[in-house]
């Protein structure tokens, strides 16, 4: 039985071309050399949470009943932002918004957010809705990232704004993991800084 073949050598694709497709991701990760699978995640977490975590959970809980979330960019500025600024505050990292990335023809486009610190990174694909195709785009920043970062191990997020879903990427094994395990915010707003911080700020 001949191999699908999905990527053409003559196209070029940005990471959101990745996002229309309708293959399945580990599908898609086969052709950019990467193996997929869906478990379980031991996530690097705080030991301590900031104080004014409580006030940025209020703020959630009072800016969700006033906002149409009906866009990309409504989420993006009421429920995602919000939350990876305080991070980017609290952990002192840099975040990039809208950070342009080209690695090849198969791999480039604009990241959502980009944070990284001086021994790690997350990177975060913010979507309107359909959590599982912003993995599969998620999963193919992860790959660009790792061609140009050294880290043995990359992580990502992929949200709608009140759900988070975590994957990492293994250099050495080359392969993507997805969380089996999926974050509701504002409920468990404690639980994604806590991971977000273990991340960056180990």
């Amino acid at each position: 039985m001949a191999k699908l073949k999905i990527l053409q050598k003559d196209q070029s694709y940005t990471f959101h071309s990745y996002f229309e497709m309708n293959y399945e991701v580990d599908q898609i990760l086969a052709e950019l050399g990467y193996t997929f699978a869906i478990a379980p995640l031991i996530l690097p977490r705080a030991e301590r949470l900031p104080e004014q975590l409580s006030q940025l959970k209020q703020d959630l809980q009072q800016t969700l009943p006033l906002t149409r979330l009906s866009s990309e960019t409504a989420r993006r500025e009421a429920l995602v932002a919000p939350v990876l600024f305080a991070v980017a505050r609290w952990c002192q990292c840099q975040i990039r918004v809208e950070y342009p990335l080209q690695v090849s023809e198969q791999l480039k486009g604009t990241l959502d957010y980009l944070l990284q610190s001086p021994n790690s990174l997350i990177v975060v694909e913010a979507k309107r809705d359909d959590l599982e195709r912003g993995f599969t785009q998620l999963a193919v920043e992860l790959i660009a990232m790792a061609q140009i970062e050294e880290q043995p191990v990359l992580y990502g997020a992929v949200t709608i704004g009140e759900a988070w879903r975590f994957g990492r990427l293994d250099r050495e094994q080359r392969q993507i993991v997805q969380d089996i395990d999926l974050y509701v915010v504002p409920d468990r707003l404690e639980a994604v800084v806590s991971i977000l911080l273990g991340i960056l700020d180990p």
